[in-house]
């Protein structure tokens, strides 16, 4: 049995606060432990948060679409901006001790390092989506 929701919100910083809130009550619906919801929030945050800032850049018009699935195999989530795109490949990693003081990178790092999976592609009619797995 799959437990799915979906839902779109406007690119603002305080949708990164309502999405941390939507997933976290769908994974307590979902019956997971703390410790996976913990690894979630960190992730849809992150997520969210640079869909908002770098795909979106703040445009209000634009908005993020976010999907939670729950499966017998683990969490699935997925979050898509309406940007130009970009390459996570070229993103500095900041474990690279000439880009320990950037900002930038950790968002990536923080999702790959709390999700069992994490892919980007560019969305058809523009845009990038992150999908995002947790196994159980």
């Amino acid at each position: 049995m799959t437990l799915q929701e979906e839902f779109n919100l406007p690119s603002r910083i305080e949708s990164v606060d309502e999405a941390a809130l939507k997933a976290d009550d769908f994974a307590k619906k979902s019956g997971l432990g703390d410790d996976f919801i913990s690894s979630i929030d960190l992730a849809v945050r992150e997520s969210v948060a640079n869909a908002v800032k770098h795909g979106n850049k703040f445009d209000e018009s634009k908005i993020v679409e976010i999907k939670l699935a729950k499966s017998d195999t683990g969490f699935e989530m997925s979050v898509r901006d309406h940007g130009s795109g970009f390459d996570p490949e070229e993103i500095p990693d900041p474990t690279d001790p000439e880009n320990l003081l950037k900002a930038s990178g950790r968002g990536i790092l923080f999702m790959r390092a709390f999700m069992d999976e994490v892919e980007w592609t560019n969305a058809d009619g523009g845009g990038t989506i992150v999908r995002m797995k947790k196994k159980q």
